[in-house]
C-alpha cells in the first residue's frame, strides 16, 4: 500500500469524526439513523477508490492528481455532515452542498476507473452496468436534499439501499471487477478498521476534555481503552489473516466476489459498529462521575455498537471460511441482552460491565481456539 493511499484515507478519519458528532448532537434514534446513512454514503465512496488503487498504483502522477480532487470533494462533504439534514443559518444550503460534493466524488470515481480500465473490456462493461445503480442513487440524494425534512431521510435511505443492492446484483451479472492483489486489499481494509478504532480512542478524550482529572475519569479511560483493544483483538487476532488467505486462494472472479461481499459490504457493519460504540463511550465519559442511571441512549449505543461490530465479524468470518464463529454470535446476543442493565446502572459501571462481558467472551474464544488447534495437531 502506498503512502498516498494512507494520506487519502485520512479525510475519512475526519468524516468518521463528523458522523460521531452528528450522532452526539442529535442524541436520538433518528439522529443515529441519519448518521448511519451518511456513514454508508461516505463508506461507499471509499470502497470505490479502494477498488481502483488495487488495480493501479496510486503513485502514478495522474492517479494522485485525480484522487486529490476526490479528496477535496470528500472533505467538503465531511465538512457539511453536521448540517446535512438541517441547514445552518448563513452560508450555502448544507444538504445541497453535501449532495453536490457526494455526486462529485462518485463522478470522479467512475471517470478515473474508466481511464484506468481503458484496456480492460470486462471492467469497462462492468462500469457501464455500475452506472445503472449510480445515476438513480445520486438522483435520490439530490431530490432528498431539495425536499428536506422526513422526505430527505427516507429518500436518502432509499438511495443508499438501491445503490448497495443494484451494485451487488450488477456485479453478479457483469462478473467484470478485478482484484489483483489480495494482500493489498486485506491490508487496506485492516487500516480503515484501525482508523475507525482511532475514533473510539478520540471519543474517550472528547467526553472529558474540559474536566479535571479524577479517579472516575481515570477508571473510565482505562475501561474505554481496554474495550478498544478488545475490538482490535477481535478483528486482527484471527480474522484479518484468514481474510487475506481466503482471497489469495481464489481465482480471479471468485476473489473479486469475495472481496466485495466480505470487505465492501460486511466491513461496513464492522466500521458502523465501531463508530456507534465510540458514541456510547463518549456519552459514558461525559457523565463518568455521575451516580444516576446511564440511560437508554448511551446504553444502546454502547451495547448495540459492540453487538453490531460482533455481528459484522460473524458475517465476515463465515464468508472467509472461519469455522463456527460461535463466540462472536454469543457476544452480539449477550451485549444486546445486557442493554437493560447498562441503562439502569451509572455510566462508569456500564463501561465496566461492557468491558467485562466483551473480555470474558474474548478469553473464552481464545481458549476454545487453542484447544481446537491442540486437538488438530494431535
Amino acid at each position: 500500500m502506498t503512502t498516498f493511499e494512507l494520506f487519502f484515507d485520512l479525510v475519512y478519519v475526519f468524516a468518521f469524526t463528523q458522523v460521531s458528532r452528528l450522532m452526539a448532537e442529535t442524541h436520538s434514534a433518528i439522529g443515529i439513523l441519519q448518521a448511519l446513512i451518511i456513514l454508508s454514503l461516505m463508506w461507499w465512496t471509499w470502497v470505490g477508490y479502494s477498488w481502483i488503487s488495487n488495480q493501479a498504483s496510486a503513485d502514478q502522477p495522474f492517479l494522485r492528481t485525480v484522487m486529490t480532487l476526490a479528496m477535496i470533494a470528500v472533505f467538503i462533504a465531511a465538512l457539511t455532515i453536521p448540517e446535512a439534514y438541517e441547514d445552518l443559518e448563513g452560508g450555502w444550503n448544507g444538504p445541497i452542498v453535501f449532495a453536490t460534493a457526494y455526486a462529485a466524488v462518485r463522478i470522479i470515481h467512475v471517470t478515473l476507473y474508466l481511464v484506468v480500465a481503458r484496456e480492460d473490456s470486462g471492467v469497462r462493461r462492468q462500469l457501464l452496468i455500475f452506472l445503472i445503480a449510480l445515476i438513480p442513487a445520486v438522483t435520490l440524494i439530490f431530490v432528498g436534499a431539495l425536499l428536506g425534512g422526513q422526505a430527505q431521510l427516507w429518500l436518502w435511505l432509499a438511495g443508499m439501499i438501491y445503490d448497495l443492492g443494484a451494485t451487488w446484483v450488477g456485479s453478479a451479472l457483469g462478473r467484470g471487477w478485478r482484484l489483483p492483489s489480495a494482500e493489498h486489499w486485506a491490508e487496506r481494509h485492516g487500516l480503515v478498521v484501525i482508523l475507525a478504532l482511532g475514533e473510539s480512542i478520540v471519543a474517550i478524550g472528547v467526553g472529558v476534555a474540559r474536566e479535571p482529572v479524577d479517579p472516575f475519569i481515570m477508571l473510565g479511560a482505562a475501561a474505554s481503552v481496554v474495550l478498544s483493544v478488545l475490538l482490535w483483538w477481535s478483528y486482527f487476532a484471527r480474522l484479518a489473516a484468514a481474510g487475506e488467505h481466503a482471497l489469495t486462494a481464489r481465482d480471479e472472479y471468485a476473489r473479486a466476489r469475495l472481496g466485495a461481499d466480505a470487505y465492501s459490504y460486511a466491513h461496513f457493519v464492522i466500521i458502523a459498529g465501531i463508530i456507534v460504540t465510540a458514541l456510547g463511550i463518549e456519552d459514558a465519559m461525559k457523565h463518568v462521575g455521575d451516580a444516576e442511571p446511564f440511560g437508554w441512549f448511551g446504553a444502546t449505543a454502547l451495547g448495540a455498537g459492540i453487538a453490531m461490530f460482533a455481528g459484522g465479524t460473524v458475517v465476515f468470518a463465515l464468508l472467509v471460511g472461519v469455522r463456527r464463529p460461535i463466540m462472536r454470535a454469543v457476544e452480539a446476543v449477550v451485549l444486546l441482552a445486557a442493554l437493560p442493565v447498562l441503562a439502569v446502572v451509572p455510566p462508569l459501571a456500564a463501561l465496566v460491565i461492557a468491558v467485562t462481558l466483551t473480555g470474558a467472551i474474548a478469553l473464552t474464544e481464545s481458549a476454545l481456539h487453542r484447544r481446537a488447534e491442540a486437538m488438530r495437531r494431535s
